[in-house]
């Protein structure tokens, strides 16, 4: 059955990121894609091996999402308007695909992290910092901040944490960003 619909590896993990992105990563299954295919369990388990193996290819997919659109913004820029872009694109990413942006904070095995677009995130948030000339291991505290001050402002913005007072949520994060470009032009020696 699962040939006649035209099911692959590919397709089956587009279509559960994109369920991802409408109920929620957490509630991504094996179970639940088959239904949306209209197929048995049994029938997907010839391209998956379990929920775990179709998460873990959810957060690929979503780190290598992700990877493209920051080397797209950041392409000419440095400094300041680097790391604004940078930030921005984990913002927009996380509000139009939110069960993505959830999976790409999904916990993989170090093997599987090493070869994963994760390691090209690192690299251009560390390319971002060489304009801040930070040296070791000043910059892997700063990437470890801006990870943090990125991932944090979103998951609380996406709660809508931010939508009950003012001021407006994008002055805030535009002055957060400022902020973090005035820290990284002054960081604190030990």
């Amino acid at each position: 059955m699962a040939a006649r619909v035209g099911l692959t590896v590919e397709r089956l993990t587009r279509a559960a990121a994109e369920l991802a992105d409408e109920v929620g990563f957490e509630q991504v299954t094996v179970s639940a894609l088959a239904r949306q295919f209209n197929v048995k369990v049994a029938s997907l388990y010839s391209h998956l091996k379990n929920s775990q193996d179709l998460k873990t290819r959810i957060a690929l997919l979503a780190l290598e999402e992700l990877a493209d659109r920051a080397a797209e913004a950041l392409a000419g820029r440095a400094g300041k308007d680097a790391l604004a872009a940078f930030a921005n694109v984990y913002r927009d990413y996380a509000r139009e695909h939110p069960g993505r942006y959830a999976a790409a904070r999904f916990r993989l095995d170090p093997e599987t992290a090493a070869a994963s677009a994760g390691v090209r995130h690192a690299q251009m948030t560390r390319a971002i910092l060489r304009g801040y000339d930070l040296a070791e291991p000043d910059q892997t505290h700063a990437v470890r901040l801006l990870g943090s001050v990125f991932h944090g402002y979103v998951s609380l913005e996406m709660g809508g944490g931010f939508s009950h007072s003012a001021p407006d949520s994008q002055e805030s994060w535009s002055r957060i960003v400022d902020a973090l470009d005035a820290l990284l032009r002054n960081w604190p020696t030990p």
